[in-house]
C-alpha cells in the first residue's frame, strides 16, 4: 500500500507520468417490450423482460496529476486487449517519456508477458522497458484511482439499460468528454 500511495505523492514529471489502468465488464441489455414514457406523475417505466446482448469491457486509463481519463469500448477482456491499451500509452501518448509510472491490480494480465503475446519481441520489449510497474495490494484495489473513476462512470452515465456496444462508447465518449473539461 506504500507504495502506492508514494507514487501518488510524487509531483508532476513530464518525463515520468503517472498513469493509472483498470477494467470493468459490463452487460449489454436491450429491451424486449418499448418501455413506456414517462407522464405527469408517472417515471418512465421499464418491462422486467430484458434481452442479453453481450458484454463489453471498459478499460479505464486516468491520469491523476492532470486530471485527466481515458475510456477504451473493448469486445474482449483479454492480454492483447490490455497490451493495447499499455502500446498506445508508451507509443502514442507519452512517447518522449524516458518511463510511464503505471498503477493496477494483480489482475492475471497485468504483467509485461501480454506484451509478448501481442507484439513482436522487439517492440514488447521496447514498451516493458518504458514502463514502471507498481501494484495495488490484494484487497487493496481501491487504491487505483481508474477503479474510483470506473465507480464514478458507472453510477452516472451506465446506470441504465444500453443495448450495444456502439451506444455504449457513445455514452462513454460523452462521459469523459464532460469531466475531461
Amino acid at each position: 500500500m506504500e507504495d502506492v500511495l508514494e507514487v501518488y505523492h510524487r509531483p508532476h514529471d513530464e518525463k515520468r507520468p503517472v498513469v493509472c489502468v483498470d477494467e470493468a465488464s459490463r452487460q449489454l441489455i436491450g429491451e424486449t417490450t418499448q418501455p413506456i414514457p414517462a407522464e405527469p406523475g408517472q417515471p418512465e417505466r421499464f418491462d422486467y423482460e430484458y434481452v442479453r446482448n453481450g458484454v463489453a469491457t471498459l478499460f479505464m486509463v486516468f491520469m491523476p496529476l492532470l486530471a485527466f481519463r481515458s475510456v477504451w469500448v473493448t469486445e474482449r477482456r483479454t492480454a492483447k486487449d490490455f497490451a493495447e491499451v499499455l502500446r498506445w500509452l508508451v507509443e502514442d501518448v507519452y512517447a518522449e517519456a524516458d518511463k510511464v509510472v503505471l498503477v493496477c491490480d494483480n489482475l492475471n494480465t497485468h504483467k509485461a508477458a501480454c506484451l509478448y503475446e501481442a507484439f513482436p519481441p522487439e517492440q514488447a520489449q521496447r514498451i516493458a522497458h518504458k514502463l514502471e510497474w507498481h501494484y495495488t495490494p490484494k484487497h487493496g484495489s481501491w487504491l487505483n484511482m481508474a477503479e474510483i473513476e470506473l465507480s464514478v462512470l458507472s453510477r452516472q452515465c451506465l446506470d441504465r439499460r444500453i443495448e450495444s456496444a456502439q451506444e455504449m462508447e457513445h455514452e462513454v465518449e460523452v462521459w469523459q468528454d464532460d469531466r475531461n473539461e
